[in-house]
C-alpha cells in the first residue's frame, strides 16, 4: 500500500498559504487606505461614494487669487493720476477749473507714491495717509465719496 500524500506538502510554504491566518484574505480582499486616503484628484476607488456624500471634496477652494483681489479693489497713484491727467480730461473723468483739475475716480483709492506737479482736486472712495498732505502741498484738496 502506498502512503497517501500530506495535503500541506502541496502548498507553498509552510505558514499561512493555505490564507487562513493573513488579514488580505480575510473576505475583504485587498482594501487600500482607511478613511479618505487614496481620495485625490485623480482618485478612483472611492469617487462614487465622494460624489453622493461629499460633494464639495474635490476642487480648489480657500483661497482667492491676486487677479481676483485686484479687480476688486482698484487702486491708482499720485504718479499715475499725474501722467494720465489730460487723458482722464478727455474721457471725462476730469475736468479743468480755476482752481486746478478736478478729477472723480468713484470706486478707487489712492495711493501716495509718487509727486504732483499740478494743483489737483481728487474725489475718490479712499485715501491712503500720505495722500493728503501730498496733495495739499501741491495746492489741491481731497473729498471723499460714497
Amino acid at each position: 500500500m502506498k502512503k497517501k500524500r500530506n495535503k500541506r506538502s502541496r502548498i507553498r510554504g509552510k505558514r499561512s498559504c493555505g490564507m487562513g491566518a493573513r488579514n488580505n484574505y480575510r473576505g475583504k480582499g485587498m482594501q487600500g487606505g482607511k478613511g479618505m486616503a487614496g481620495t485625490g484628484k485623480r482618485a478612483g476607488q472611492k469617487l462614487t461614494w465622494v460624489w453622493k456624500y461629499a460633494p464639495d471634496y474635490m476642487g480648489k477652494r480657500g483661497f482667492t487669487s491676486m487677479k481676483k483681489l485686484k479687480a476688486k479693489s482698484k487702486v491708482i497713484s499720485l504718479s499715475q493720476i499725474q501722467e494720465h491727467a489730460e487723458k482722464m480730461i478727455k474721457e471725462g473723468i476730469g475736468k479743468r477749473t480755476p482752481e486746478g483739475i478736478e478729477i472723480e475716480l468713484k470706486g478707487y483709492k489712492v495711493l501716495s507714491n509718487g509727486i504732483l506737479r499740478d494743483k489737483f482736486n481728487i474725489r475718490a472712495s479712499s485715501f491712503s495717509k500720505k495722500v493728503k498732505e501730498k496733495i495739499e502741498k501741491s495746492g489741491g484738496k481731497i473729498e471723499k465719496i460714497q
